[in-house]
């Protein structure tokens, strides 16, 4: 299973959800205390992230200015400046912008044919073909495994945010909200056609900065099917954390569960040995407290820190075979079964031989394995 930075989308919009205006100056939404802020964002990540489409019209230098934070990161063992990332599928691009002429390190990501065209009008920085089309995916894994980013901060514009959201990327949407209106249909707006349809987001932080007002938001819909969304793991992260709030045992797995519908709605969660029953199990838990017959569990994901059993002794239907009877048909998880209880033990197996797709998390086995650690070996 591929793995993909923290992906932190940033942007300030006026009251009315435009980007900017048409004038050819650059319309500035944000205060100057923001602006401090959003240096100080920057100075936190590994890489910043824009489109193409932004380079033309701002002509960005997109550094962190302060170099207080500069030095800080270099202290750390950080570049001075985080990597900078455009994408582009043509591969027309300024080679005179500001972008490629300061800070650090450059990145492009485009095409093969966008990368012919680099190749015969080069810029200031390393080239990335994708293949035929962009690959939002295939970016993100780039970035991760071959060039070390586990945070990355995208600016814009538009079209990437809307793009990222859309697929499911997105880990945090950091929305400046200013104190004025537009009023242009013809103005760049923050969401493309389209917009995003994946449920409610779930509201982080609000924070007044001067006259303008940040909020922070989390994607909250599971994913579709084998493709992991960035909600996908933040829920796996949450059963994890109940799997740590589970009464020790030296007979039985801490395991923690959330059931969460397809508009992002949790449903209900649960972890072993959960309030007066010492051999209830997560899933067990959680199922138990919504209705049978529940419409929206058909649609449902259920995260378990720890694969489904099959075979159990304290009750007698094991947790795959009760969430087969609840009607779900998507199940995500960090760890399968080991023998150490069930010789093999295979709930991902009786699942998918039920109709249920198994997606299984690696990249969450360690923090799933803690609070089992004195029954491993």
């Amino acid at each position: 299973m591929p793995s993909y930075p923290y992906v932190l989308l940033s942007a300030a919009v006026s009251l009315d959800g435009y980007l900017d205006d048409t004038t050819p100056e650059r319309l500035l939404l944000s205060s100057p205390a923001d602006f401090d802020r959003v240096d100080e964002v920057r100075a936190s990540v590994d890489a910043i992230l824009i489109g193409a489409g932004t380079i033309r019209a701002d002509n960005p230098r997109l550094l962190v200015n302060s170099a207080e934070r500069r030095a800080v990161r270099v202290a750390a063992g950080k570049p001075e400046y985080p990597l900078k990332v455009t994408v582009s599928a043509s591969g027309e691009l300024d080679p005179t912008a500001n972008f490629w002429h300061t800070g650090g390190d450059k990145i492009v990501y485009t095409t093969e044919k966008g990368a012919e065209r680099l190749r015969r009008t080069p810029v200031a920085a390393d080239v990335v073909a994708l293949g035929a089309e962009l690959d939002w995916r295939g970016l993100l894994e780039h970035l991760r495994e071959v060039r070390g980013v586990e945070r990355l901060m995208v600016e814009g514009g538009g079209t990437i945010h809307t793009q990222l959201l859309q697929q499911g990327l997105a880990d945090e949407l950091q929305l400046v909200l200013a104190p004025l209106f537009v009023g242009d249909p013809d103005a760049p707006r923050l969401f493309g056609p389209g917009g995003y349809q994946g449920g409610r987001l779930r509201l982080l932080e609000t924070r007044r900065i001067e006259d303008v007002v940040l909020m922070r938001y989390e994607p909250t819909a599971p994913g579709a099917g084998a493709l992991p969304s960035a909600a996908d793991r933040h829920w796996l992260a949450l059963a994890c954390d109940l799997a740590a709030q589970c009464p020790p045992s030296e007979t039985a797995f801490s395991v923690g569960a959330v059931v969460v519908a397809a508009d992002g709605t949790e449903l209900a969660r649960g972890h072993s040995r959960e309030g007066d029953d010492p051999v209830v199990h997560a899933e067990e838990a959680a199922l138990a407290k919504i209705a049978a017959g529940d419409p929206r569990l058909a649609s449902a994901t259920v995260y378990s820190s720890l694969e489904p059993c099959t075979r159990r002794a304290s009750r007698p239907t094991p947790c795959a075979r009760l969430i087969l009877a609840a009607g779900v048909r998507r199940v995500v998880t960090a760890w399968r079964e080991p023998d150490t209880f069930v010789v093999g033990a295979d709930g991902s197996g009786v699942l998918a031989g039920g109709g249920v797709g198994v997606l299984v998390l690696p990249g969450y086995e360690k923090r799933a394995k803690a609070p089992n650690s004195h029954l491993l070996p």
